[in-house]
């Protein structure tokens, strides 16, 4: 096993273990170790809020999830001579649950959740359509996950990191916030909001100094958002094998990372649409140098996913256009057009006695896939979401005799506040 040099207790709190980690992106946050490029190490990660959401039958804790603290984000890790300009190359090496750690009290210790957040309180792809808070748990029976509250599916989770990038530049940073800013003010009462300004409340900024606390915290960015450092981007593919290239920002380039997904679907449409978990990440790091510039990359990040997904024979696929549900076409807009075929997936799930509200976690949470499959035929754009028909213990397929019902059980969880 790798040496762990970044290590959390279950028994302690994020804020009160023996390395600090933090909850922003700033060049002045200090890194917790240092490795050297060639170097293999172990990574511990609690999930993103921290053990506030529990394995019950309420979604009282999803409606009132604490947006303010996430990610609580393991690093910053200093890389030896790592220069800005250079590609960061990290290999995903192994990547799972909390280690012997098989039941407990903290997401990780073997089972996870997914949430529809509130529209209120983070909203979700799907916001307008599923405006209240509801919650799924998930059990993990080896690589295998089920759910009390959406029956009659089980799959094989693809664990990823849903956050990992480096430290910005003062002058990148800088960027974020001014771009974001100008967003927000455009219409700065919208619920959910159009972005994350800087918020100072909630900050976990590692080693800042306490003198330096308060500035920091003002101009620091929320890792809501992905972005030029990589950062929250979600993809269920970068699993056990993935080999990612980083830009490099700040010397050191000082890696950060956390949000552990035991599985998810394309697009985490419910926004904690994954099966969060605490775990561990096994990484090994190298050095390209010169190659931002060498390769063209100046503002994003580039991978090479492993070879571990599940391997699925039959999908059942939904189309979407651009066009909205009260009539109004609009000109090749994807995102429409992938809700939309979301939302047909939904509604053919309900005709086997799925909610509707069953049928969006599941989306979320099972390795469906999203594809762009027309972009260029005006007015329509078209997208898809493909669902493996494996996953359930039915028959999900149309047939002259009708669509099986299940037995919904005890449902999935919705909070009774507003």
């Amino acid at each position: 096993m790798p040496k762990v040099i970044f290590p959390l207790d279950s028994s302690k709190k994020f804020e009160d273990q023996e390395k600090l980690g933090h909850n922003r992106w700033h060049p002045e946050i200090p890194p917790v170790a240092s490795v050297k490029p060639g170097d293999s190490f172990r990574v511990h990660c609690r999930e993103w809020f921290d053990g506030a959401i529990v394995n019950d039958d309420s979604a009282d804790d999803i409606l009132n999830a604490p947006l303010m603290c996430v990610h609580k984000l393991s690093g910053p890790f200093r890389i030896e001579g790592a220069k800005p300009g250079d590609l960061l190359i990290v290999d995903i090496l192994d990547v799972g649950p909390i280690p012997q750690e098989d039941s407990g009290p903290l997401a990780g210790q073997g089972w996870g959740y997914t949430g529809i957040f509130s529209r209120n309180n983070g909203g979700g792809f799907l916001t307008e359509q599923f405006p209240d808070a509801y919650k799924a748990i998930w059990d993990f029976n080896g690589q295998i996950a089920t759910s009390r509250h959406v029956p009659s599916v089980s799959f094989p989770g693809l664990i990823h990191p849903g956050l990992m990038g480096t430290a910005p530049s003062a002058e990148l940073l800088k960027k974020w916030n001014m771009r974001e800013g100008a967003l927000i003010a455009t219409d700065p009462k919208r619920v959910p909001p159009l972005a994350l300004p800087p918020e100072p409340r909630e900050a976990v900024l590692g080693g800042v100094p306490a003198a330096d606390f308060k500035r920091v915290a003002s101009e620091a960015a929320r890792t809501a958002p992905p972005r030029e450092n990589g950062g929250n981007q979600d993809i269920k593919n970068m699993s056990k094998g993935t080999r990612i290239f980083y830009p490099v920002f700040v010397d050191g380039a000082n890696l950060s990372l956390g949000d552990l997904h035991f599985s998810q679907g394309d697009g985490e449409i419910t926004f904690c649409g994954a099966i969060e978990m605490g775990g561990f990440i096994d990484l090994h790091v190298d050095l390209i140098k010169g190659g931002m510039e060498t390769y063209g990359v100046s503002e994003n990040a580039i991978f090479m996913p492993g070879n571990v997904d599940p391997q699925f024979s039959q999908w059942i696929a939904f189309s979407g256009t651009s066009v909205t549900l009260d009539g109004e076409q609009r000109y090749l807009d994807s995102h429409l057009s992938y809700q939309r075929a979301c939302l047909h997936a939904i509604d053919y799930l309900t005709k086997f006695g799925y909610s509707p509200e069953q049928a969006y976690l599941l989306l979320g949470a099972a390795p469906i896939e999203g594809r762009l499959s027309g972009v260029v035929d005006i007015p329509n754009s078209c997208s898809t979401v493909y669902i493996p028909t494996s996953i359930f213990d039915f028959d999900v397929r149309p047939s002259a005799k009708g669509p099986h019902q299940i037995k919904p059980g005890i449902g999935a969880p919705r909070s009774a506040n507003k």
